[in-house]
């Protein structure tokens, strides 16, 4: 199937993206529909060798700003580039969607155009961080800032999914982010979740602290969007600045610079294992439907590995094993959805 490109989406659109969705195509073959403004995207797509790739065009007005109202946008600008590629996914003449824009604007069209997954409450934005060991899949980074203990299970149980089917892990280690691994640490979330995740049929762990994710001991780290985008922009910074403080310290000196000669391939292969574009983008887990969530700032390397990873997706046929494991465990998630909303209404009523 097809892979939808939001041409228009991200910093550097079209150019980055269109670069990006050729490398995709060259490399693999995927055939891929790039959505946007045709004169601009034809004119990026005439800058490269095409021939013979399967990469074809569909046409559309209106560009959805980072700084939109999601709902708004997707509500309100059916011809834009984010929203024409969900339709076309709604309507299987792809079977994924690919975009570097608004990202809650994605996540609203997903939830609104491809509807949730049966047993899914609240779709999840996952990502994969590097570790000492393998990758290792956090989820939510952002989608849900307010979260109920059922959601975090869903989280626990689609993030197993991720990290079996695209991973590769036979039978993943799930950790709950906590301020400590002892059972009377966390708060009333995490407490709540902690004991209602061992009911499930995951291979859960228990709570796991912030030092824990990069050590690779735990394949799925699972908190709420608020803590998960926190952790995943203070990655992103810790990165960033040891990265000019390293360059800085080793251009005080000569010896420094011989030094950073003589290592200069550790150096390399450390820079590609925390390179986010080597990751493409962050999957929406629990729709009905592919989308990948790429960083505003990709790169066409980081758009190339996006459309990859949802031709992973399609091919490994992640949502039929998500919905597999929702099935299995479905009177536990009613029952704890019940009582999710028992003890809302109860509280509302206080």
């Amino acid at each position: 199937m097809k892979i939808a490109v939001d041409a228009m989406g991200g910093d550097f659109a079209p150019a980055a993206v269109v670069e990006g969705s050729v490398l995709a195509a060259s490399e693999s073959g995927v055939p891929i529909i790039l959505v946007g403004d045709r004169e601009k995207v034809e004119d990026e797509l005439g800058k490269h060798r095409v021939k013979g790739l399967d990469i074809t065009v569909r046409h559309a007005s209106e560009v959805v700003a980072m700084d939109e109202s999601p709902s708004k946008a997707i509500r309100g600008k059916k011809d834009s580039s984010l929203r024409v590629s969900f339709d076309l996914v709604k309507k299987g003449e792809a079977s994924a969607v690919v975009s570097a824009g608004n990202s809650g604007a994605a996540m609203a069209a997903g939830i609104l155009l491809l509807k949730r997954i049966d047993g899914v409450d609240r779709p999840a934005i996952a990502v994969t961080v590097p570790t000492k060991k393998d990758p290792a899949v956090l989820l939510d980074v952002g989608g849900n800032v307010d979260c109920r203990p059922v959601h975090l299970v869903q989280f626990a149980l689609m993030g197993e999914v991720y990290a079996k089917y695209i991973l590769k892990k036979d039978r993943p280690r799930v950790g709950l982010l906590s301020n400590g691994e002892e059972e009377a640490k966390g708060n009333e979330l995490t407490r709540e979740t902690n004991a209602l995740i061992k009911k499930t049929s995951i291979n859960y762990i228990g709570y796991i602290e912030g030092r824990d994710i990069y050590r690779g001991d735990v394949d799925v780290v699972v908190t709420d969007g608020f803590v998960g985008n926190v952790v995943l922009k203070l990655s992103e910074g810790l990165i960033e600045s040891f990265t000019s403080m390293l360059k800085d310290e080793i251009m005080q000196s000569i010896s420094s610079k011989i030094g950073y000669m003589l290592a200069k391939n550790a150096f390399r292969k450390l820079k590609k294992k925390v390179d986010y574009a080597e990751y493409g983008g962050a999957p929406l887990l629990g729709i009905e439907g592919i989308c990948i969530i790429s960083h505003g700032r990709s790169t066409p390397k980081a758009i190339k590995n996006a459309v990859l990873k949802a031709h992973e997706f399609s091919k490994n046929k992640v949502n039929d094993h998500l919905r597999e494991e929702f099935e299995k465990n479905y009177d536990l998630i009613s029952l704890m959805a019940a009582r999710s909303i028992e003890k809302g209404a109860s509280a509302s009523g206080r």
